[in-house]
Parts: structure tokens; sequence; C-alpha cells
């Protein structure tokens, strides 16, 4: 299974910049220090967006979750990145009640 929809798949600024790219952030610190060492950067958020999105096409849903939100999908696969690493990422996108765009909720080092 696909992720649905997964061409209209939203991976929010605030999202990157805030928290995936922001080592300040209690809860995104490490995978800020992930993420900014494979070459990603706060200025250039939307190449991280752009990949994680990529990657919730190219690769198969892992686990779906239904929550009191909406449904919640996995999707696990290499991560393109400005380095040229192809590490493997776990992606979490959430399809919110009324909603048919997925949207990214968090993404994270296979290894963590």
């Amino acid at each position: 299974m696909k992720l649905p929809n997964a061409r209209k798949a939203v991976a929010e600024r605030e999202k990157i910049v805030e928290y995936l790219l922001n080592p300040a952030h209690p809860d995104g610190m490490s995978r800020a220090k992930f993420f900014l060492a494979l070459g990603f950067r706060p200025e250039e958020w939307r190449r991280l967006a752009e990949a994680l999105r990529e990657l919730g096409r190219a690769y198969p849903v892992a686990e779906k979750v239904d929550t009191a939100h909406g449904t919640k999908y996995i999707v696990v696969g290499a991560l393109r990145t400005p380095s040229g690493q192809m590490p493997t990422v776990k992606s979490v996108w959430i399809v919110d009640r009324g909603s048919v765009a997925p949207r990214l909720v968090t993404a994270y080092p296979l290894e963590e």
C-alpha cells in the first residue's frame, strides 16, 4: 500500500524549520543534529520537505494507525540528502479527518 494522495502531501515550513532542523528544540534536537549533518539547512527548508515528500511517494506504507484525529501512515525508506548519503528514515504522516492530503508529523533516522 502506498501513502494515499502522496502527490498532495504537505510538509509545512514550521514543522521543518522549527522542529526537524532546530537543534534548540527540546524534542527535535536529535533529529536536527541528524538532518543538519546530512547537509539540510533551515534557510533551504524546502529541500528537506521535498526529500520527505519524495520518500512518502516512493516507498510503501509500513504501518497504518487509526487515531481520533485521523489516520497515521508510517513510511520507511532511503532519504535523498544534500551530502549524497541515503540514510534510512522513518516518516510519519497523518491524513486528518475531513482532509485528503497527508501532512508530515515527524521524521527521524530508523536507528533512533
